[in-house]
């Protein structure tokens, strides 16, 4: 059920994504007076789902859900209609138009990812506001870190003060900071000292590739929620609210503290310490074979910490929105830059289909849902203006030559560019989907 969750919620993602794109290159087509032959939500090879006509315009669905497109008289696109192009050319067509005419219609679909963006931004933030973990409330425990961050120099309960001397007020985007920003030193208070640690060489891509959101947490204490089918824990007296403190005597009153000391205890006998009321209480636990104790901890961050929360009128939230789409557009660029940086080696994470439905969450929220569709309508516009052909920056490209150079690229250029262009992507989405699989058996 989990897995049909998130292929809707991608499905349906997609679709607005698509449809949104699309409409860019389609209304400046029709602005300019440009005849659209077809405008198709995903594609469509030998038959459509469903199909009409209007107005000299086919509308329709494929079934092969890889995009979408429009088909603009006069231009050469992924359909590589040579006949058409033979004809003698017409007022209409997209061909005949002058260059920054047919440079605003490539750049269509673009400006409206990046509209969609910043609307449903707008939105999210009338709605829901904004809110986030600050740095130095985060720091009131400490941060739990794993073995990647202790190889780096960090220990649990240190105090996050700066990233290369830069404070960062949401805690939650430290990591993130780390890795786009290339840092190279991560200031710390530990024992009530200032501390700079200096990262290692290659510990970016070692960051990339690990993935993990272990590597830098928020330290929670361990308050007892609940507990599963089987628990020992329960089966000890343990209690949901008890405030877990010690193993033997040894303190580990942090969840992610003890979730690691335990798994020393397999099958051994433990004096589990805990905080029930004003009581101190120590019972006596078999630890099992997976070395859990079969507990759930209280997770909600706002039961231990005091969370920014800041709430926008429509006014105040359109400037917040324009920061937001700007820093995710740049975000994403460095993100891209990774992908080519020989010490990180992000080609080997790149994902397909399968990664991106895995962000979206196990269940529908309509907040998670607007928040991943923003990003990935930004991220749709950064990929299309990339200067290949066969993408809308291709298009451009050859656009931009034409204005300076005065002169447009033979038609048989133009066709054997976009033929280049449509297989370095099929090999970019076969390598990147390529990935996905080999993760899975993973």
């Amino acid at each position: 059920m989990e897995i049909l969750i998130k292929i809707l919620q991608l499905l349906l993602s997609l679709s607005i994504l698509v449809i949104v794109h699309e409409f860019g290159h389609f209304a400046a087509a029709k602005i300019f007076k440009t005849r659209v032959e077809k405008f198709y939500l995903f594609f469509n090879p030998w038959f459509s789902l469903f199909k009409f006509n209007y107005k000299g315009t086919e509308y329709g669905i494929g079934w092969l859900p890889l995009g979408g497109y429009v088909k603009i008289a006069g231009m050469i696109d992924e359909s590589l209609d040579k006949e058409a192009m033979k004809q003698p050319p017409q007022p209409w067509e997209f061909r005949t138009k002058p260059a920054w005419q047919r440079l605003i219609i490539m750049l269509g679909g673009v400006i409206m990812n990046v509209v969609l963006a910043f609307v449903i931004y707008i939105v999210m933030l009338t709605v829901y506001g904004e809110q986030y973990l600050p740095t130095a409330e985060a720091n009131r425990y400490g941060i739990a870190t794993d073995s990647l961050g202790r190889s780096f120099g960090l220990m649990n309960g240190d105090r996050i003060l700066a990233v290369d001397g830069h404070s960062v007020s949401d805690f939650n985007k430290i990591p993130l900071t780390i890795i786009l920003e290339k840092a190279k030193t991560i200031s710390v208070e530990r024992n009530g000292r200032p501390l700079t640690i200096e990262l290692p060489e290659g510990a970016i891509g070692k960051l990339v590739k690990h993935q993990s959101p272990l590597f830098l947490s928020a330290r929670i204490p361990f308050v007892v929620q609940g507990f599963p089918e089987t628990s020992a824990a329960r089966d000890a007296g343990v209690k949901p609210g008890d405030t877990l403190l010690s193993i033997n005597g040894e303190e580990a009153r942090y969840f992610q503290d003890f979730r690691e000391k335990i798994q020393q205890y397999r099958n051994h006998e433990i004096s589990l310490g805990l905080l029930r009321g004003n009581d101190t209480l120590y019972l006596s636990v078999k630890v099992p074979e997976a070395g859990l104790i079969g507990v759930f901890p209280v997770q909600q961050l706002d039961a231990f910490f005091n969370l920014a929360k800041k709430d926008y009128n429509i006014f105040s939230a359109i400037p917040a929105g324009m920061t937001k789409t700007v820093d995710g557009i740049s975000g994403y660029l460095k993100q891209l830059k990774l992908i080519v940086s020989p010490e990180v080696k992000a080609y080997e994470n790149v994902g397909g289909f399968i990664a991106i439905g895995n962000i979206f969450p196990a269940e529908f929220h309509w907040e998670s849902f607007w928040r991943l569709t923003a990003f990935l309508s930004i991220m749709l516009a950064v990929l299309n203006l990339l200067p290949i052909p066969a993408l809308d920056g291709g298009h451009v490209m050859f656009l931009m030559y034409e204005i300076v150079a005065r002169r447009k690229p033979s038609d048989k250029f133009m066709e054997v560019a976009q033929i280049v262009g449509m297989a370095l992507l099929l090999a970019l989405m076969i390598f990147a989907n390529g990935n996905d699989i080999v993760k899975l058996f993973r």
